[in-house]
């Protein structure tokens, strides 16, 4: 798990997201005690020192808008893991996933308005705190953003959207002291991933960047699809 984090952190490094898209399927069935709070702390964490990283490069209208719509679907999750199943729901969001990539590819263009951004947070909201992996809707919306303004207005709305989710986790019983613990003695790992990424990112170009993020959603889709089917 140490050498998968660190990986993530370099893929998130770079494209701005990939941590939790790689970790969080793995993660659950070979260390089901990472998910989903200790990577929703290491990827907050990760998100917030990329978000520090460019700074200057942070489009905070989208942030913004992004951040209400990740508080409103944080809190569905919340209810849905109180009181129903959330497999089959994962199973959709991820299908969703999958069918949008396919159409971003065949030139379908989703813009980064305030609309889509708020939906696009609802999504991510709802999505991160069941499974660890909300990255994806704001993947799609975002993908024609310049890589810097990307990565650093990803860095805020993942990392605030992640606090927002602990904190409805820790109200839920579902996140405490042992694993905060598990998070911190995996933290080097992700240090040193995101380390490695301060040496790759200047070297990627914007359309690698594009081609990097739809590829994560995909694989992260098709991880809770395995994850799915594995339980």
């Amino acid at each position: 798990m140490g050498a998968l984090i660190l990986a993530g952190a370099c893929l998130q490094g770079v494209g701005g997201i990939g941590f939790a898209m790689l970790c969080a399927p793995l993660g659950a069935i070979f260390f089901p005690e990472l998910v989903p709070g200790p990577l929703l702390a290491m990827g907050c964490c990760l998100s917030l020192m990329g978000a520090l990283r460019e700074r200057d490069a942070i489009v905070w209208p989208v942030a913004g808008f992004a951040l209400v719509g990740r508080a409103v679907g944080g809190a569905a999750a919340v209810l849905t893991i109180a009181w129903l199943a959330p497999g089959p729901l994962a199973v959709l969001f991820s299908l969703s996933i999958l069918a949008a990539v396919a159409l971003s590819l065949l030139g379908w263009r989703l813009l980064p308005g305030a609309r889509n951004v708020v939906i696009a947070g609802t999504l991510s909201g709802f999505m991160g705190t069941i499974t660890s992996a909300g990255a994806p809707p704001f993947a799609l919306v975002m993908q024609h953003m310049a890589p810097a303004p990307m990565r650093a207005t990803m860095g805020t709305i993942l990392s605030g959207g992640a606090v927002l989710s602990l904190a409805m986790l820790t109200l839920a019983g579902r996140f405490g002291m042992p694993q905060l613990l598990l998070a911190l003695a995996l933290a080097p790992f992700l240090l040193a991933g995101f380390a490695l990424s301060n040496r790759l990112r200047g070297r990627v170009s914007a359309q690698a960047v594009r081609r990097l993020l739809l590829g994560l959603c995909a694989a992260g889709a098709l991880g809770v699809l395995g994850r799915a089917a594995f339980a």
